[in-house]
């Protein structure tokens, strides 16, 4: 039997560090928030999990609402913590969130401090951990006084409970406020994690700028768009597949004419970079330098793998970025 972890998993894996803060993260990590709830197979989300360690993804990413049912995604990952991964705890980057809706009544949402600390306590007893790396507010709240949701995430920091604090789905001009008043705080934001995809460009409209001016990191959630930008798709919907699910937000009826013509078009210049759909799209989105992390996820160890392969060829020459352009235009 092969040993575990793979001694040579740092020696294929890319490390960027994290805006101007002293932390890397492999250019890739994997998240939680499909296929590693209580309603998929333990043992199938284990393995994928030791092969992302075995590949050198040192970065695993949750939410306190990840499943389904909301936490099952975290008590998934902390039995895998205590069976497989306990004694490479400071090996790990663990991050965890609170912004969407958690339990009932008016503290289980948003960003006030009250759920926001009670909601790190949850997710901290699910996992098995006495801290988190990384504790991100998972959206912004236009209820709550924006001070009080960054007080309440310094004062985790603080406490010991994280070691990181970042937003997530924040917009430029609320992302520049947030990090001044976390500056100020002596606290500062080190992550950002917005969706940014080739079908899904809006953080290019002044986000990376102000990240880059911030200093902060990005991590670029949904970059393969809940599996769409793979070759899942290109000859119709798999019974096993994302859309074919009941839960779940890829939907059967994304699935377009148009937009497969658009798939066959990205994987043709794929295939002319020796590359698969996927790898493209994750090349594509990394080559951002404000980009520190492609955030994926896998509901088989083989989908990892693949993807880690991505690094083999993550530059573009001119022509080839504005022929996908114009495959996205189509």
């Amino acid at each position: 039997m092969d040993s575990f972890p793979d001694p040579q998993r740092y020696e294929t894996m890319q490390y960027h560090r994290c805006g101007r803060s002293g932390l890397m993260l492999p250019a890739l990590a994997l998240g939680l928030w499909h296929n590693f709830g209580g309603v998929d197979d333990f043992e199938q989300a284990r393995a994928v999990l030791r092969q992302g360690f075995d590949l050198g993804i040192t970065h695993f990413d949750l939410a306190n609402n990840y499943g389904p049912p909301p936490g099952s995604a975290e008590e998934t990952m902390g039995r895998v913590l205590k069976w497989d991964l306990a004694s490479y705890r400071d090996e790990l980057i663990i991050s965890s969130k609170a912004g969407w809706a958690m339990w009932p009544g008016p503290y289980g949402d948003w960003g006030s401090r009250k759920y926001l600390v009670a909601s790190l306590d949850q997710s901290l007893k699910r996992m098995g951990l006495e801290y988190v790396d990384i504790y991100y507010h998972h959206r912004p709240d236009p209820e709550t006084p924006l001070a009080e949701t960054m007080g309440a995430l310094d004062h985790l920091v603080r406490s010991g409970k994280a070691l990181y604090a970042g937003i997530s789905s924040y917009g430029p001009d609320l992302t520049r406020e947030a990090a001044h008043l976390m500056r100020d705080l002596g606290t500062p934001l080190v992550i950002h994690q917005p969706s940014y995809s080739m079908f899904n460009r809006g953080v290019e409209e002044g986000l990376l700028d102000v990240l880059a001016d911030e200093g902060m990191g990005c991590i670029a959630f949904c970059p393969l768009a809940q599996g769409l930008l793979t070759s899942r798709y290109l000859q119709g919907i798999p019974a096993d597949s994302r859309a074919a699910k009941a839960h779940g937000f890829l939907q059967a009826d994304t699935i377009t004419e148009d937009r497969l013509r658009v798939l066959h078009a990205l994987n043709d210049i794929a295939a002319r970079r020796d590359q698969t759909l996927a790898q493209l799209a994750l090349a594509w989105v990394l080559r951002q330098p404000a980009v520190t992390t492609a955030l994926i996820g896998a509901s088989r160890p083989e989908q990892l793998q693949e993807n880690v392969r991505c690094l083999r060829n993550a530059t573009f020459s001119a022509d080839e970025l504005a022929a996908i352009d114009q495959a996205l235009a189509a």
